[in-house]
């Protein structure tokens, strides 16, 4: 039986082409939000989420550091989709057609050589899925869409032009989210801990915390804070680390970390992804 694998946006997202990497047999369900989609995982509506956590352009998604630690949820697994844009219009359209372009204006300003160089006038809209599927519905031959190669074929657009952003390197890490831990092993190969975790009120409590990972030669490959209940003395750490909480040099780490901490909770145990491993 197909699981159902929640997201956040519409079909042709590039969180739907995530999903459908990442689990090509199962069933892909929409959700308006972020809330939504980790609620649908909660309450067992959905089997799986995937959800973004990073753009190597945009940075952090901060919604996310703020809604999973306190979801319930494990993280399961990641994967690291390369974001690539691409001109989409209605069956039979051709480039030289194209007077107007419709997208976010993220994704709008993602691909402005490309769009001064044709002289087209944009169009902001809500997303890149969304722009996908009203092109489709509006039938003009002379407005395309701005989206993934994956919402041409959902909404059964043609592919005018590819890979039209100015950078490429733009790059979406997203994390698969459960209601269960599935702990890989320590022999599983490359694994990675995620947690969070608040320091004690005491004088250097973070640089104490942080020198067990150096002194027992424990890579972290990420660490952001970020404040709890809008208070400016209350903060909490994300972090990522390379190795599995059985390594005795993790063991050796969190006891230290631990010391100087007055809450500590790991969010999952998953094999790491493959940058550039997934196109959309």
């Amino acid at each position: 039986m197909p699981l159902k694998i929640a997201f956040q946006g519409e079909p042709g997202a590039f969180s739907h082409a995530a999903v459908h990497a990442l689990f090509p047999a199962d069933e892909a369900l929409p959700c308006a939000t972020f809330e939504d989609a980790i609620a649908a995982v909660r309450k067992g509506v959905a089997d799986r989420g995937v959800v973004p956590v990073e753009n190597s352009l945009y940075g952090r998604i901060t919604d996310i550091y703020h809604l999973l630690p306190e979801s319930g949820l494990f993280i399961t697994g990641e994967h690291f989709l390369r974001v690539e844009m691409n001109l989409l219009g209605v069956r039979g359209a051709a480039l030289s057609d194209i007077t107007h372009v419709q997208s976010l204006s993220v994704a709008l300003g993602q691909c402005r050589k490309f769009i001064q160089k044709h002289g087209f006038k944009t169009i902001n809209a809500v997303d890149t899925a969304g722009s996908a599927r009203e092109v489709a519905e509006r039938g003009d031959k002379t407005v395309a869409a701005i989206a993934s190669r994956f919402a041409a074929e959902v909404y059964g657009l043609d592919l005018l032009a590819e890979n039209v952003e100015d950078a490429s390197h733009n790059t979406t890490r997203f994390l698969v989210i459960s209601r269960t831990a599935a702990d890989p092993g320590p022999n599983a190969g490359k694994v990675k801990t995620t947690f969070v975790f608040r320091v004690r009120n005491v004088p250097a409590a973070l640089y104490k915390a942080m020198g067990g990972f150096a002194t027992n030669g424990v890579n972290m490959t990420k660490l952001e804070s970020y404040m709890l209940d809008g208070s400016f003395t209350a903060t909490q750490f994300y972090a990522d680390i390379e190795g599995h909480p059985s390594d005795r040099p993790v063991q050796l780490a969190f006891e230290e970390l631990q010391f100087f901490t007055d809450h500590f909770h790991v969010l999952g145990v998953y094999p790491a992804g493959k940058v550039g491993n997934g196109r959309s």
